[in-house]
Protein backbone atom coordinates (compact mmCIF):
# COMPACT_ATOMS: atom_id res chain seq x y z
CA UNK A 1 0.00 0.00 0.00
CA UNK A 2 1.08 3.60 -0.94
CA UNK A 3 0.54 6.94 0.36
CA UNK A 4 -0.14 9.50 -2.14
CA UNK A 5 -0.90 13.35 -2.06
CA UNK A 6 -4.58 12.42 -3.56
CA UNK A 7 -5.07 9.33 -1.14
CA UNK A 8 -3.93 5.65 -1.18
CA UNK A 9 -2.75 3.46 -3.93
CA UNK A 10 -1.29 -0.19 -4.30
CA UNK A 11 0.64 -0.95 -7.31
CA UNK A 12 1.06 -4.33 -8.64
CA UNK A 13 3.23 -5.34 -12.29
CA UNK A 14 0.91 -7.21 -15.20
CA UNK A 15 3.12 -9.50 -17.29
CA UNK A 16 1.99 -10.55 -20.79
CA UNK A 17 1.87 -11.59 -23.71
CA UNK A 18 -1.95 -11.86 -22.16
CA UNK A 19 -4.02 -14.41 -23.18
CA UNK A 20 -8.02 -14.54 -22.93
CA UNK A 21 -7.41 -17.33 -20.08
CA UNK A 22 -5.75 -15.19 -17.99
CA UNK A 23 -8.28 -12.24 -17.89
CA UNK A 24 -9.99 -14.33 -15.02
CA UNK A 25 -7.55 -14.53 -13.16
CA UNK A 26 -6.41 -10.62 -13.34
CA UNK A 27 -9.27 -9.26 -12.76
CA UNK A 28 -10.04 -11.82 -9.41
CA UNK A 29 -5.89 -11.04 -8.31
CA UNK A 30 -6.80 -7.02 -8.89
CA UNK A 31 -10.09 -7.19 -7.30
CA UNK A 32 -8.84 -8.79 -3.84
CA UNK A 33 -6.05 -6.33 -3.68
CA UNK A 34 -8.93 -3.78 -3.96
CA UNK A 35 -11.12 -5.39 -1.16
CA UNK A 36 -8.15 -6.10 0.85
CA UNK A 37 -7.20 -2.31 0.47
CA UNK A 38 -10.84 -1.43 1.48
CA UNK A 39 -11.48 -3.49 4.51
CA UNK A 40 -7.67 -1.92 5.89
CA UNK A 41 -8.01 0.21 8.99
CA UNK A 42 -10.00 3.00 8.56
CA UNK A 43 -8.29 6.37 7.26
CA UNK A 44 -8.85 9.66 6.45
CA UNK A 45 -7.49 9.33 2.71
CA UNK A 46 -9.54 7.08 0.03
CA UNK A 47 -8.35 4.48 -2.07
CA UNK A 48 -7.50 7.07 -5.10
CA UNK A 49 -4.78 5.01 -7.75
CA UNK A 50 -3.87 1.66 -8.47
CA UNK A 51 -0.60 1.54 -10.41
CA UNK A 52 0.09 -0.91 -12.66
CA UNK A 53 3.54 -1.79 -13.94
CA UNK A 54 3.04 -3.02 -17.76
CA UNK A 55 6.31 -3.20 -18.82
CA UNK A 56 6.62 -6.80 -20.03
CA UNK A 57 2.79 -6.28 -21.37
CA UNK A 58 2.58 -6.86 -25.27
CA UNK A 59 0.46 -4.28 -27.33
CA UNK A 60 -2.58 -5.71 -28.25
CA UNK A 61 -6.13 -6.57 -28.18
CA UNK A 62 -5.92 -8.62 -25.70
CA UNK A 63 -3.75 -6.01 -23.40
CA UNK A 64 -6.53 -3.35 -24.20
CA UNK A 65 -8.96 -6.06 -22.86
CA UNK A 66 -7.71 -6.33 -19.76
CA UNK A 67 -6.74 -3.09 -19.10
CA UNK A 68 -9.85 -1.58 -19.62
CA UNK A 69 -11.62 -4.28 -17.14
CA UNK A 70 -8.89 -3.75 -14.67
CA UNK A 71 -10.35 0.11 -15.06
CA UNK A 72 -13.75 -0.71 -14.97
CA UNK A 73 -13.23 -2.85 -11.13
CA UNK A 74 -11.19 0.27 -10.25
CA UNK A 75 -13.54 3.42 -10.96
CA UNK A 76 -16.46 1.20 -9.38
CA UNK A 77 -14.24 1.30 -6.43
CA UNK A 78 -13.83 4.93 -6.89
CA UNK A 79 -10.42 5.07 -8.34
CA UNK A 80 -8.55 5.09 -11.63
CA UNK A 81 -5.75 2.34 -12.83
CA UNK A 82 -2.46 4.57 -14.27
CA UNK A 83 0.14 3.01 -16.03
CA UNK A 84 3.90 2.85 -15.13
CA UNK A 85 6.99 1.45 -17.53
CA UNK A 86 4.43 1.71 -20.43
CA UNK A 87 6.07 0.72 -23.58
CA UNK A 88 5.77 2.95 -26.40
CA UNK A 89 3.86 0.66 -28.83
CA UNK A 90 1.29 0.62 -25.87
CA UNK A 91 0.45 3.69 -25.05
CA UNK A 92 -0.04 4.20 -28.94
CA UNK A 93 -2.45 1.30 -29.08
CA UNK A 94 -4.28 2.88 -25.90
CA UNK A 95 -4.56 6.25 -27.60
CA UNK A 96 -5.15 4.79 -30.81
CA UNK A 97 -8.60 2.96 -28.92
CA UNK A 98 -9.29 6.20 -27.06
CA UNK A 99 -8.39 5.05 -23.93
CA UNK A 100 -5.61 7.41 -23.30
CA UNK A 101 -7.54 9.53 -21.01
CA UNK A 102 -9.21 6.56 -19.19
CA UNK A 103 -5.52 4.43 -18.79
CA UNK A 104 -2.99 7.38 -18.35
CA UNK A 105 0.43 6.93 -18.37
CA UNK A 106 2.20 8.29 -15.52
CA UNK A 107 5.81 6.53 -15.43
CA UNK A 108 7.24 10.37 -15.49
CA UNK A 109 5.10 11.00 -11.88
CA UNK A 110 7.37 10.12 -8.72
Amino acid sequence: MMTGANGRAIAFTVRGPIALTDLPGLCARVCRQLQNAEAGPPTSSELSAIYCDVAGVTADAMAIEALARLQLAARQRGCQVRLRNAPRELLDLVALVGLADVLPDVSDEP
